[in-house]
């Protein structure tokens, strides 16, 4: 049966440890892996890191940039060089490619969202294999993805795909980094996230790479939240991918969730940057949680950060912990002078009729 696979490959994969050059073997082995699931009928997505290392290599640099402009001048050098390579590889293979470039703001303007969604599914109706990378060139810090296993996570969820694959340097997710704890074990199957919570995720990722395992761990949770199949796997075997499909127990892989929230609840849980927090009485925890109710005025007991009506929000307990994001019907301006109060005074209070609700339900997401 055809599926939908984002398939991400790191920067720890693509290039040699020691000098930032490409590691074209394990590329070209990848890009026959691709085509091989192409041919069977698969709809295939590249999610590929690289550019800043690539570009690094290119200029004689010895090790990755810390500032923002000089780092986007870097990936500009890099993306140049790696689609170049992709696109011979692939070429060779007769499969058509194409570049994608995102920026967080693509996904965070819900017309943007939707058109990205809509780009995405003709790329795959004519056959094509879209490259995805995050837009250096032009991100800013706040609009950043940060890691392309994040993206990766939010790409698959955007086209509602069957399987993400997280390419990596180490065979599996263990429960501590096997290259310093002889005594680590490896973890076959995740059903919940949470289980994992007595796992040690290390530091995060290589001198090249900006992720590590914490950031596979946090994007298999915002793809199995969507209905996506995760898996982690060695990037140096990416036959890997073949013998997972044809059912062979390779890598770590994570459950997708029984009751995936729709494409809205993931633009919302995910796509979008929370600019505030709303504290929250019991009573409210409560009635968000267990009765599924909308958030009232009357149950918010602090307001954090400055945000507009429409905003993204936290909604969290008295510990400070998070139970859902939503959309929010106040600036917070608004909410400071009506929290805690009745709906029935806001109008007496702000000197207006505002909405009934702080965050409808419609508009709420519970976390996992």
């Amino acid at each position: 049966m055809a599926q939908t696979l984002v398939i991400k490959i790191g920067t720890s994969s693509l290039t040699q440890s020691d000098s930032g050059q490409l590691a074209l073997s394990t590329i070209a082995s990848l890009i026959e892996v691709l085509c091989t699931l192409r041919h069977h009928g698969h709809r295939v997505i590249l999610v590929s890191s690289g550019a800043v290392g690539v570009g690094c290599a290119r200029l004689g640099l010895t090790e990755r940039p810390k500032a923002i402009a000089l780092k986007q001048a870097i990936a500009a050098v890099g993306q140049g060089r790696l689609m170049r390579i992709y696109d011979d590889l692939f070429t060779a293979m007769q499969q058509p490619i194409a570049q994608v470039l995102l920026t967080r703001g693509d996904l965070v303007e819900r017309s943007r969202y939707v058109n990205a969604y809509q780009t995405f599914q003709a790329l795959l109706q004519l056959g094509v294999v879209p490259i995805v990378n995050e837009n250096d060139t032009v991100a800013v810090e706040e609009l950043k993805f940060g890691d392309n296993d994040t993206l990766s996570a939010l790409v698959a969820g955007l086209v509602d795909a069957d399987w993400l694959f997280l390419l990596t340097d180490v065979d599996r997710l263990y429960s501590a980094d096997p290259r310093r704890n002889p005594d680590a074990e490896p973890i076959i199957r995740v059903q919940r996230i949470e289980e994992l919570a007595s796992v040690n995720t290390g530091t995060s990722g290589t001198a090249w790479g900006t992720g590590g395992m914490i950031t596979k761990i946090s994007a298999a949770r915002i793809a199995t939240d969507a209905g996506v199949r995760t898996v982690i796997t060695q990037g140096r075997s990416p036959q890997n991918l073949l013998k997972i499909l044809a059912g062979e127990s390779i890598g770590t892989q994570f459950e997708p969730q029984p009751r995936p929230i729709n494409a809205r609840q993931r633009w919302i849980a995910h796509g979008l940057i929370p600019t505030g927090t709303l504290i929250l009485d019991d009573g409210a925890v409560n009635a968000i949680r267990q009765l599924g109710r909308s958030l009232l005025a009357a149950g918010i007991i602090h307001t954090e950060g400055e945000f507009d009506s429409q905003d993204a929000v936290r909604l969290c307990d008295r510990t400070g912990q998070e139970i859902a994001r939503g959309l929010v019907n106040y600036t917070s301006a608004e909410l400071q002078k009506i929290q805690g109060r009745r709906s029935e005074d806001i109008p007496n209070i702000l000197g207006y009729a505002g909405a009934e609700t702080v965050v409808h339900r419609d508009n709420l997401v519970l976390n996992s």
